[in-house]
Parts: C-alpha cells; sequence; structure tokens
C-alpha cells in the first residue's frame, strides 16, 4: 500500500492520469489486449478528460466499471452514460466498453448474460476504484443484503446488491473479481474521505468494505 498526497486535486489528477496511461502502455507491450476497469461518479471525471485524449492503442483497451446503478442510460444517475461522456471520447473512444447494464428489469435478470463478457477479460491489468464516506468501493457497502458473500472467497465474478446507502439496485464485481488486477488506485478528495480511509485500516471488511483492497493499492488523495 501506498499513500501519496497531492496539493490540489488538479495536480492529482493530471498525475493519476498519466500513471494509468503509462501502466496501459505498457501492458499492451506485453498482451494482445488489455482491462480497464474504473469507478463511476463525478470524481473520476477530470482523470478521464484527460486519459481520452492520450495517445493509446485504444482499440486494443477493453473499459468496464466496477459497479452500475440499475438504471438505464437515459438516467442521470447512470455510470455508463457518464463514461461515454468522459472517456470513450476523443483517442478513447476507440475502446471496447463492456456492459454492466441491461435492459431488463433487475440486476439478477442480467447476471447471466452480462457475466461472460467480464469473464473473459480477467484479470484487470488497471483498477481505479473509488471510496464513499461509509468506507464502501464499487457497491460493496456495509450492510448490503449480498455483502459477505461478495467479500468471499466463493464469490461469484458479479453480484446484484442492495444496501441502506445505495438509492437503487446495483450489479458490481466481486471483491475476488477486483483483486485480480496487477495494479490498483483509489482515488478520494477531501477530509472527510482521508478520514474515512485512515480508519478502513483498522477496521474489518464488513464495516469497511474498501479496507480489503488497500493492501495492494496505491491511494491518491487531494484536498
Amino acid at each position: 500500500m501506498s499513500f501519496i498526497e497531492y496539493p490540489d486535486r488538479e495536480v492529482m489528477q493530471l498525475d493519476l492520469a498519466n500513471k494509468i496511461a503509462g501502466e496501459l502502455r505498457s501492458a499492451l507491450d506485453h498482451q494482445d489486449r488489455v482491462s480497464f476497469c474504473v469507478s463511476g461518479g463525478s470524481t473520476p471525471g477530470p482523470v478521464f478528460d484527460t486519459l481520452s485524449d492520450v495517445s493509446l492503442d485504444w482499440d486494443r483497451v477493453d473499459v468496464l466499471l466496477n459497479d452500475e446503478r440499475w438504471v438505464p442510460e437515459s438516467s442521470e444517475r447512470s455510470n455508463t452514460a457518464m463514461l461515454k461522456r468522459r472517456l470513450l471520447v476523443n483517442k478513447a473512444a476507440h475502446a471496447r466498453l463492456i456492459p454492466l447494464y441491461a435492459d431488463v428489469p433487475t440486476p439478477e435478470d442480467g447476471l447471466a448474460g452480462l457475466m461472460p463478457a467480464i469473464e473473459a477479460i480477467l484479470p484487470i491489468n488497471v483498477l481505479l476504484l473509488g471510496m464513499g464516506d461509509d468506507m464502501h468501493t464499487a457497491s460493496l457497502f456495509p450492510g448490503a443484503d449480498q455483502l459477505d458473500l461478495a467479500l468471499s472467497d466463493e464469490a461469484p465474478t458479479l453480484l446484484a446488491m442492495r444496501a441502506p446507502g445505495a438509492a437503487e439496485p446495483r450489479i458490481t464485481l466481486s471483491a475476488n473479481a477486483l483483486k485480480t488486477a496487477i495494479s490498483t488506485h483509489i482515488l478520494i478528495t477531501g477530509e472527510g474521505k482521508r478520514k474515512a480511509y485512515e480508519a478502513a485500516r483498522d477496521l474489518p471488511a464488513q464495516d469497511a468494505p474498501v479496507s480489503v483492497f488497500l493492501p495492494q493499492a496505491h491511494v491518491h488523495w487531494a484536498p
């Protein structure tokens, strides 16, 4: 684990984008295709803006989300829609998006159809995670209905997830799938999330799911 503190968010976002681009480029030197698994929400948006214009063999990069809210792309809550606006544009428009949403009523209905394409691109080359003030990451929320399974060694690649802290049903990669990553970055901002990160280091995974990724992660923080 490493903790990297930056003077401001702009410096962090540029530095992290450069690090990720370098890791993807290095992986492309040794593999026909590479996978880049990313978080949703607003925090990584500026990183995606920078990455989208990086010169890279994007047509050999598979992009997928860590998790998704079970809402259509027309919803302002859709991480898939955000990804298409912020990352999969400019030069990165040539990347291949591996979907984490299907037009069916529930995430349980979508699991079987979505799972094969995701399992085909494991292990993950570069993983970018976020973290909430409640120390969740992906859709691994404290108190979630399937958290114990999602954190276990028997977890499938994908799970449906419902939690008190989540407004909609979710679909998420399990801890098992996310921990296949060769390189893991966690992006956090603000004093609240720094305190949450510091607390997570000493808490069990059921209370702080992000803690299962900290041993192998580079944590990037700016005020």
